[in-house]
């Protein structure tokens, strides 16, 4: 027999099951799949159970704020257009769901090569070494030449790409996210680190102008982010820096101005969680009213579920 005292556990106080409070319920479980189901059968598998339940409150928000005309804020880094989910997007633009897309400056390099060449995303590791990377001719000929026009034109840096992609004969332009944004009057933003594109690597790069235009797109995207009063909502894909930052200081100069920005839905969606989106997007803007989301997992899975979701519901 041990020399230490062990508590007796015949005092403890019992209750039934049937009185307690539970978390989980069978009525929220998944379903079984049934083969040759459509993808609405297959949307009601999914368990009504914590990121499950989440994706299903998300695309019930963003449903109802594309019904009823709120604005619903696409945030997209570079690797959502590589990852091939262009059509997607598009789709989900030409149904009226996405009103603003923001991006950094390496995705309207991917959209313009897309829409030019049908490829992008050079081999990087294979081009470092002999100074190649990101020295072809053509991206930055187009791109810069299209900035040229805007300056003179005043127009935004994505109006500006997208107006030049949509009236060009390239063969892909029906896959770019600019050109058929340009169409549609959808506005992308486009907020540009200097130094961090390879179009900034050549001659006719001319600072002052991606300033100028990426400048002005900052004003209208927080022009558009002053209609997040009383809903809407805020998606960031794959952005771990910028776009998260730009966001923050739209949203306070929106509400600095007097415009009560306040009870919208935020998600981030990532493959793996960084600081600044959680903070920036998800926690801080909706830290008072709102709510915010985060989803873990590869943007060529989990982008075409949510899109799927969306669409299924409208």
């Amino acid at each position: 027999m041990s020399r230490y005292k062990e508590i007796d556990l015949n005092k403890i106080s019992e209750y039934s099951i049937n009185t307690r409070s539970s978390k989980v319920n069978t009525s929220q479980f998944a379903r079984e799949y049934e083969k040759g189901s459509t993808v609405a059968s297959f949307l009601k598998t999914i368990p009504r159970i914590l990121k499950g339940d989440d994706l299903k409150q998300l695309v019930t928000v963003i449903v109802q704020s594309a019904k009823a005309r709120k604005p619903v804020i696409l945030m997209m880094g570079a690797h959502v257009i590589k990852c091939g989910l262009n059509p997607i997007i598009i789709q989900l633009m030409k149904e009226n769901v996405i009103s603003c897309i923001a991006l950094n400056g390496a995705g309207v390099i991917h959209d313009t090569e897309t829409a030019f060449w049908g490829n992008t995303s050079e081999d990087v590791a294979a081009a470092i070494d002999d100074g190649s990377f990101g020295m072809v001719k053509e991206t930055p000929e187009i791109i810069n030449n299209a900035l040229e026009y805007g300056v003179k034109h005043e127009l935004g840096y994505g109006e500006a790409i997208g107006k030049a992609i949509s009236e060009s004969n390239c063969d892909y332009q029906n896959l770019s996210l600019l050109a058929n944004a340009y169409r549609l009057n959808i506005p992308v933003t486009v907020h540009v680190a200097i130094g961090t594109d390879i179009v900034h690597q050549h001659a006719n790069s001319d600072g002052a102008i991606i300033g100028e235009l990426s400048y002005r797109d900052f004003r209208i995207f927080a022009q558009h982010v002053t209609g997040l009063e009383g809903g809407g909502v805020v998606l960031n894909i794959g952005s771990s820096v910028i776009l998260p930052e730009v966001f923050l200081k739209a949203l306070t100069v929106a509400r600095n101005i007097g415009y009560q920005a306040h009870g919208f839905t935020t998600a981030n969606f990532d493959m793996i969680s960084h600081y600044r989106p959680m903070v920036n997007v998800v926690q801080r803007p909706t830290q008072k009213s709102g709510k915010g989301f985060h989803f873990t997992g590869h943007h060529e899975i989990m982008i075409p579920l949510l899109a799927a979701y969306i669409l299924e519901n409208l």
